[in-house]
C-alpha cells in the first residue's frame, strides 16, 4: 500500500511539474484576447472556491472588465456571527449563552477555558460556512489570503478570547479589499494580535520585540534581496509601539501612555534616516501612523506585498522577468494608488499576462480548502437550510475536519509565517500533496460521489445526475465529458485519455455513442424508474469518480 500511495504521490507532483508554465510572453497591459469559457473559468476559479456553472452562466454575457469589476466589489458583513453550537450532550455555557444563540457578545470577562475552546471550534466552523457560502466576489478569498498573510493559530494560546478571534476576522475582512495602511493598522491595535503577538506586554520598562520584528519581517517589507531593515529599526519599532495594549477591565483596546516611550525613533538608511519624533500623553498612540508613513514610503512594502497576492493568485516562481515586468509595476500603482488594493488586483486580473493561459493555468495544485469547498460549490452539493443550524454547523464543522486532514485547517496556521505552501521554497505548492494528505483527498473526493459524508444529522454527497442534468447537452457523451472538464479541470486531458474514460465508464466498454445517449434518453423519459435510474447514476458516479481521482483533478 505505501508504494502505491508513493507512486500517487509521485504521480500528482509529476503532473504539477509538466504544468510548469512556459516563460511569459504578456506583461500588465490591458487584456485584449479571446473571452470566452476557459478565460472566464480561469479568472472565476482564482477569485471564488471553485466555478459554479450558475455563475458561470452569469458572466458569460459580460466583458472581462466588466467581470473583474463586479469580483471586486466588497459583499455586505455577516448577518448571523457564530452560534453556540457547543451545547450538546449536556454541556451548558457557563455565560448563560442559550443553544443556537449568538456568543460574540457574551462579556470576555466571563471565562474558562474549555468554553473558550469550543467557541474557538464554533468560530473555526462558522468561518468554513462563510467561505462555502460566498457570493460573486473576491471578498472572501481575499479574507483568506489576508489570514495566511497576518498567520495565526488560534488553539496556541487558550487564554485569547474567542470574542477577540472574531474581531481579528472582521478586521481582515473589513479592510480586505480596501487600504492596505489601514488594514496593517487594525491588525497591529487587534486585540487578538496585541495578545498573540504579545503587544500588550510591550512596555517602555520592558520592550517586547515579537510585533516589532513581524511587523517589518513578515507583514510589511519581507526578507528578499531589497529588504534592508535593521536590528535597530527593530528595535525602534517596538519603542514606537509601546504602550499599545489591551484593558484587563474590559479586554478592549487601550494606549496606555504611561507605558509608552517618548522618546524620538532614529530608523536607518533603509527608511531614510526617518525619525519618529516622540510624543507624550494620548498623542503618542500616533506615532504608529507616522512610522507606518516610513514604512510604506520604501519601494519594498510595496512589491513584498504584491509578491505575496502573485504566489497566491498565479503562481508561485517569481523570476527575474516576472519581478521586472510585473511585480514592480504593479507595485508602482500600488504606491500610487496610497496603497489601496482594487487597483492592483483590478490591474493584475485585467491583464495579458493573467489570461496567458500556458502560463497561468493548471500550473499549482489547489489547496485543501480549495480543493473542499470548491469541490461543493462546483458540483452544487445540497446543504442543510438556512432554518437549520444544527445542520449548517455540523456540515462547516466536517468541512473543516477534512480540510484539517489535508494539512489546511483555518484558523490554526502552524507557523507565523504562513501555510508552508504560500512561503517554503522551492516546494510552495507541492508541500499539499504526500502520501498522507493525497490520501485523505482521495477518500473525500470517493466518499462524496459514492455514499456521502455524515456528521450526526448532516449528510452532503454529490448529485451527478443533478449535475449533468445542468449541463447543456448531457446526452451527448462527447459533450457530457467536455461540458464537465470546462468546470472540473483546468489541465488538458489528451484526446486518447477522454476517449477511453468514455469508452469504459459512459459506454461500459461498448464503441458507440449510443450506448449511453440510449441510457440517458430512458432515464429522462422516466426519472421514476429505479433500473434507468441506476443506471445512469451508475455510470456517472463511476465517471466523475474516476475524473477526480486523476492527478489533474487537483490542479487550478
Amino acid at each position: 500500500m505505501k508504494d502505491q500511495l508513493d507512486g500517487l504521490n509521485r504521480h500528482a507532483k509529476t503532473v504539477a511539474a509538466s504544468a510548469i508554465p512556459a516563460p511569459p510572453t504578456a506583461g500588465l497591459q490591458p487584456y485584449t484576447g479571446p473571452w470566452d469559457r476557459p478565460q472566464l473559468v480561469h479568472l472565476l476559479k482564482r477569485t471564488m472556491f471553485g466555478a459554479r456553472l450558475g455563475d458561470i452562466n452569469y458572466f458569460a454575457t459580460k466583458t472581462m472588465e466588466e467581470v473583474v469589476d463586479e469580483l471586486l466589489q466588497p459583499t455586505a458583513a455577516p448577518v448571523l456571527p457564530p452560534l453556540n453550537n457547543y451545547s450538546v450532550d449536556g454541556y451548558i455555557d457557563a455565560t448563560g449563552v442559550a443553544p443556537w444563540q449568538i456568543w460574540v457578545n457574551a462579556s470576555p470577562l466571563l471565562y474558562n477555558q474549555e468554553l473558550n475552546q469550543k467557541r474557538i471550534a464554533s468560530l473555526q466552523a462558522w468561518w468554513m460556512g462563510q467561505l462555502l457560502n460566498s457570493q460573486r466576489s473576491i471578498h472572501e478569498k481575499l479574507t483568506l489570503f489576508w489570514h495566511n498573510h497576518f498567520a495565526v493559530n488560534m488553539n496556541k494560546d487558550a487564554s485569547i478570547r474567542a470574542q477577540h478571534w472574531y474581531g481579528h476576522y472582521l478586521s481582515l475582512r473589513n479592510n480586505a479589499l480596501g487600504n492596505f495602511t489601514q488594514l496593517v493598522k487594525a491588525v497591529t491595535l487587534d486585540p487578538a494580535m496585541l495578545f498573540f503577538l504579545n503587544g500588550n506586554t510591550n512596555k517602555k520598562t520592558a520592550p517586547n520585540e515579537n510585533y516589532g520584528r513581524e511587523l517589518q519581517e513578515l507583514y510589511t517589507i519581507g526578507k528578499g534581496a531589497g529588504s534592508a531593515y535593521t536590528e535597530d529599526d527593530v528595535r525602534a519599532a517596538t519603542r514606537v509601539l509601546t504602550g499599545h495594549t489591551v484593558r484587563t477591565d474590559n479586554y478592549t483596546y487601550f494606549f496606555d501612555a504611561g507605558e509608552h516611550d517618548s522618546d524620538n525613533k532614529l530608523f536607518s538608511a533603509f527608511y531614510s534616516n526617518h525619525i519618529v519624533t516622540g510624543k507624550t500623553g494620548a498623542p503618542g498612540a500616533t506615532e504608529l501612523d507616522d512610522m507606518l508613513t516610513a514604512i510604506f514610503a520604501t519601494e519594498e512594502a510595496a512589491r513584498f506585498i504584491c509578491r505575496k497576492l502573485y504566489r497566491f493568485f498565479i503562481y508561485y516562481t517569481i523570476d527575474d522577468a516576472i519581478e521586472t515586468n510585473i511585480i514592480i509595476p504593479l507595485a508602482d500603482i500600488f504606491r500610487n494608488n496610497n496603497y489601496n488594493i482594487q487597483p492592483v488586483l483590478s490591474t493584475l486580473f485585467k491583464s495579458e499576462h493573467f489570461y496567458d493561459l500556458t502560463y497561468s493555468s493548471a500550473c499549482v495544485i489547489k489547496s485543501p480548502i480549495d480543493l473542499v469547498i470548491g469541490l461543493l460549490r462546483e458540483f452544487e452539493v445540497s446543504l442543510p437550510a438556512s432554518d437549520n443550524a444544527a445542520g449548517q454547523y455540523d456540515v462547516w464543522a466536517l468541512l473543516l475536519s477534512v480540510c484539517s486532514r489535508q494539512q489546511q485547517q483555518i484558523g490554526a496556521i502552524p507557523e507565523v509565517a504562513g501555510w508552508y505552501a504560500y512561503y517554503l521554497e522551492p516546494s510552495f505548492h507541492e508541500t499539499w500533496i504526500n502520501a498522507v494528505t493525497y490520501t485523505e483527498r482521495t477518500i473525500f473526493t470517493d466518499n462524496m460521489i459514492l455514499q456521502g459524508i455524515t456528521q450526526n444529522t448532516a449528510t452532503i454527497i454529490i448529485d451527478p445526475i443533478a449535475f449533468a442534468t445542468a449541463l447543456p447537452n448531457p446526452g451527448d457523451p462527447n459533450a457530457l465529458m467536455d461540458d464537465s472538464l470546462s468546470i472540473l479541470f483546468r489541465y488538458p486531458l489528451s484526446d486518447a485519455t477522454k476517449a477511453f474514460i468514455k469508452q469504459s465508464i459512459l459506454l461500459s466498454g461498448q464503441t458507440t455513442d449510443y450506448y449511453w445517449t440510449n441510457a440517458w434518453d430512458a432515464y429522462i423519459s422516466n426519472p421514476n424508474d429505479a433500473m434507468a435510474k441506476s443506471l445512469v447514476q451508475t455510470r456517472l458516479q463511476a465517471f466523475y469518480k474516476y475524473l477526480m481521482n486523476l492527478p489533474e483533478y487537483h490542479l487550478s
